[in-house]
């Protein structure tokens, strides 16, 4: 702890010293992150592969190292405009006057990362925090020592006087959400996230929480599976399910049960043939899928599919093979399960799985499904496949989720000009783009006089005479 202090108050000192970068050097600072990033692409997702044990490079660019270039580039374009004061209305009781907001850095930020997207879930953050001005230290997950590595180095060589990056387990990261940061992201489970909001409480740290939680996929009666079994297959797959914003469980229409079934099980085999039925290879370099990220979430996804299938629900493996076949597999690599008449008391259920499992439940009418979704805790994300402009409006004004896709999955993350963030036990606050710079920014208010002292009217001396006048005036017929 007192290490991170140290690092905590040199950190301070730097920003006192400097409180108010100019936006050329934001710029600048901007500019030499993107050039070490692009700079140390084979290296970062050569770290990925290694923490992994299998992730296709261009799963590593597609879903990290692009957004994080395409937050960096909106940035660069935007933050002119953003830093522009905003000029506010003033009362004629106070003119002549000018009134105006101007947006701050609030000093240092402190970014906890978690191991699912270590290099886009730390440098997107960062990348707001210091167009916003700040200084910031990032604290990296345990579980992605290879990565951290090249982030360590991206990040000293292109913020050495601005970002610090913080390694270690849970005791470390305890330690570092007990620090008195101007602000502090969080981005993880739900139950590590009130932890760090105890933590930071102390200190009356103002935090934004991107949890989780169960993210629900709903298909409309209008809608033919077969023909968004791959968007459906996308969300879900993607990172082998191990996104917080992946499609937790999907309803759908009863008469389409079967039919889902089938279609979601081709679709795995057309995105990773390689992984498939009988042409299932052991060569990490064969398939673009990727593995569970160690023992410990490995063994907690086979729990999950033993007790539901203990409890009398059917397991169906999408790469055409017996589901128990893969409990035992020595590289953490589970094709997509798909769980049938699972009871509601099953983890499945009660925890957000957060990997390649996926419930589907049928239902009778849409209502029922929406009311299913709406009984339950907010979710981070909500996703809705139906082309009835009423259906989706039904849906969006009756149902809380820290963002929405209509006819898509999780794609709404990658929008650079929408804000990012959940809703109660999904999450507090936002981030990306202008909300990201607001987030990291404090709006400080501006009323300004000239010369002239209007103000005296209202002083003692003068007050009872004025207060009759505007109140004639304000009161008048």
């Amino acid at each position: 702890m007192s290490s991170l202090l140290e690092t905590f108050t040199a950190l301070r000192q730097a920003f006192n010293a400097q409180p108010f970068p100019e936006l050329a050097t934001r710029k600048a600072q901007l500019r030499a992150l993107r050039q070490q990033l692009l700079q140390q692409q084979p290296a970062l997702m050569a770290a990925a592969r290694a923490d992994f044990g299998q992730r296709d490079d261009s799963e590593t660019r597609l879903l990290e190292i692009m957004p994080s270039i395409s937050s960096i580039d909106y940035s660069l374009k935007k933050l002119g405009s953003w830093l522009k004061p905003a000029g506010r209305h003033v009362s004629w009781l106070f003119l002549p006057a000018k009134n105006y907001v101007c947006y701050q850095p609030l000093g240092v930020v402190g970014v906890i990362v978690p191991w699912n997207y270590p290099i886009f879930l730390s440098l997107g953050p960062l990348v707001t925090a210091i167009s916003a001005g700040n200084k910031v230290m990032v604290k990296l997950s345990e579980f992605t020592p290879h990565t951290n590595q090249v982030l360590k180095s991206i990040i000293e060589q292109a913020l050495p006087d601005s970002a610090v990056v913080i390694e270690g387990d849970a005791d470390i990261a305890a330690s570092f959400s007990q620090l008195p940061f101007d602000h502090l992201l969080y981005t993880g489970s739900t139950a590590v996230g009130k932890h760090v909001m105890r933590a930071a409480c102390d200190n009356l740290t103002p935090v934004t929480l991107e949890l989780g939680g169960k993210s629900p996929l709903l298909i409309g009666p209008d809608i033919d599976v077969n023909s968004i079994a791959d968007r459906i297959m996308f969300g879900k797959t993607a990172n082998a399910g191990q996104t917080c914003v992946a499609p937790d469980y999907l309803l759908v229409p009863r008469a389409q049960l079967a039919a889902t079934v089938d279609a979601l099980k081709l679709q795995f085999q057309q995105f990773y043939p390689a992984h498939s039925g009988a042409n299932r290879s052991s060569s990490n370099s064969s398939s673009q899928y990727t593995s569970v990220i160690n023992q410990r979430h490995f063994s907690r996804l086979c729990g999950y599919l033993t007790q539901a299938s203990d409890k009398g629900a059917t397991v169906i493996s999408c790469d055409g093979n017996d589901w128990q076949q893969h409990l035992q597999s020595s590289d953490r690599v589970l094709p997509l399960q798909l769980v049938l008449d699972a009871p509601q008391d099953c983890d499945l259920w009660q925890q957000e799985i957060f990997g390649p499992v996926l419930p589907i439940l049928p239902y009778d009418n849409f209502n029922e499904a929406l009311e299913f979704v709406r009984q339950r805790p907010r979710p981070l994300a909500l996703y809705l496949f139906s082309h009835d402009s009423q259906l989706q409006q039904q849906v969006l004004q009756h149902t809380h989720a820290g963002g929405v896709c209509l006819n898509e999955t999780l794609l709404h993350v990658g929008q650079e000009d929408l804000p990012f963030g959940g809703i109660g036990p999904s999450g507090m606050g936002h981030y990306h783009g202008r909300e990201g710079f607001l987030t990291f920014s404090h709006a400080k208010a501006v009323h300004q006089k000239g010369r002239l002292n209007s103000t005296q009217l209202a002083y003692p001396q003068h007050r009872a005479k004025l207060l009759n006048k505007v109140m004639k005036f304000l009161l008048r017929a």
